[in-house]
């Protein structure tokens, strides 16, 4: 579709809650817009994020809040090629240029603290990956000489979980000190986490394994410790009930979510992200009657509604269906001035999707052009919240 027939497709929206701004804990969002987190490949060889992340991500600062990509808290854990880390020195500063420049820009940002377990390669990571359990990943993973089949992982000792465990809450520690405003806790998508939910890829019979409340136990354990590392208002979680990619089935998903939830909600982080949530699914409804606390919805979004409207009449209707923040990729990815365009009804910018991962440069990523040029200087709002440091409380 051409720009042209997208202002054509497109209509400019009416008074929507969506552009309304919102709390978080001790952030003031000026929407109820987030960008997802979205893997892009752009670090350097050695995770730490350089100008052009920082660039990308400052032409996104309008975003109510922004949550940066998926982010490695060890070495083991890295899932493809240059892709950011939180474990060491230089990625801690080269985030830190990171969330400077979104500062400068006037917006906010939340850190993905992302393991990779079992989808991971010893030729990317120089590790042999770990998981649960030693249940092979079933695709080709991309490595820095391309294509290559999975090894089996090593199946984690209990020492093994403790040692990780420590490394995602040192990993936000890291963040904090990088200037995020928090970090969210990576539950989803058939990572680590994930695959400790999962009865497929969870074959242990110990404490970590076996039933809902063994198979829940790491993640709630990882977020009880990020919280205790950093406070429970810096922390959300991301979460995908059902969703089967990168050869997770979890076998039980309406149990093993509600147990789940109950679980973290006693250990209360600020937020749960729900993926490819659907207002009208009954486990949607339970998942909000039983979370206290923000609810942010990531739809699942079809080539045409990406196209048309990036997600906006989705959102509306996240929104109307119990969602206080909807988190949105694609419309992000083509147009650093996302939120103007979904405000005013501009026409989007086309994606060219051969730019979005395993590729380097600026090209498809920082050089979509915005509406309007932004302004070569300017003050943060006051809205922007705190550099480091705990938010202040809420009211």
């Amino acid at each position: 579709m051409t720009q042209t027939q997208q202002a054509q497709t497109q209509q400019a929206p009416t008074a929507s809650r969506l552009f309304e701004p919102a709390r978080l804990g001790g952030l003031e969002l000026p929407s109820r817009l987030v960008m997802a987190p979205l893997t892009r490949n752009r670090a350097g060889a050695d995770g730490a994020p350089g100008t052009l992340m920082a660039t990308y991500y400052a032409q996104r600062a309008s975003a109510g809040l922004i949550i940066a990509e998926g982010t490695t808290p060890n070495a083991v854990g890295q899932t493809y090629p240059n892709i950011p880390g939180i474990h060491t020195p230089q990625q801690i500063a080269g985030w830190r240029r990171v969330t400077d420049a979104v500062r400068d820009a006037g917006g906010r940002m939340f850190l993905q603290l992302q393991h990779g377990g079992r989808v991971g390669h010893p030729d990317t990571s120089g590790h042999v990956p770990l998981a649960p359990s030693a249940v092979r990943f079933p695709e080709l993973l991309q490595t820095p000489d391309g294509l290559r089949e999975a090894v089996a992982p090593r199946e984690m000792t209990p020492e093994d979980i403790e040692a990780t465990i420590a490394d995602f809450a040192a990993a936000a520690r890291g963040a904090v000190e990088a200037g995020f405003a928090g970090v969210e806790v990576h539950s989803a998508n058939g990572h680590l986490l994930h695959q400790f939910l999962a009865r497929n890829t969870n074959r242990r019979t110990d404490g970590w394994g076996g039933s809902v409340a063994g198979r829940i136990r790491f993640t709630t354990e990882v977020v009880r410790a990020v919280a205790e590392a950093i406070g429970p208002e810096r922390v959300g979680v991301r979460i995908s009930p059902g969703i089967e990619v990168n050869g997770v089935e979890e076998g039980d998903t309406e149990a093993i979510y509600p147990a789940l939830v109950e679980a973290l909600a006693e250990v209360g982080p600020v937020y749960l992200h729900l993926v490819h949530a659907e207002p009208d699914r009954p486990l949607f409804r339970r998942i909000r009657a039983a979370w206290p606390g923000t609810l942010i919805a990531n739809p699942r979004l079809s080539h045409e509604e990406v196209a048309s409207d990036g997600g906006g009449r989705r959102a509306e209707a996240l929104l109307a269906g119990g969602a206080d923040l909807v988190a949105l990729g694609r419309g992000f990815l083509a147009n650093p001035d996302f939120v103007e365009r979904l405000r005013t009804g501009a026409p989007l910018n086309e994606l060219r999707p051969e730019f979005l991962m395993y590729v380097s440069g600026p090209e498809g990523y920082t050089d979509y052009p915005a509406l309007h040029p932004a302004p070569a200087t300017g003050a943060a709002p006051a809205s922007a919240g705190p550099r480091g440091g705990r938010p202040p409380a809420a009211a």
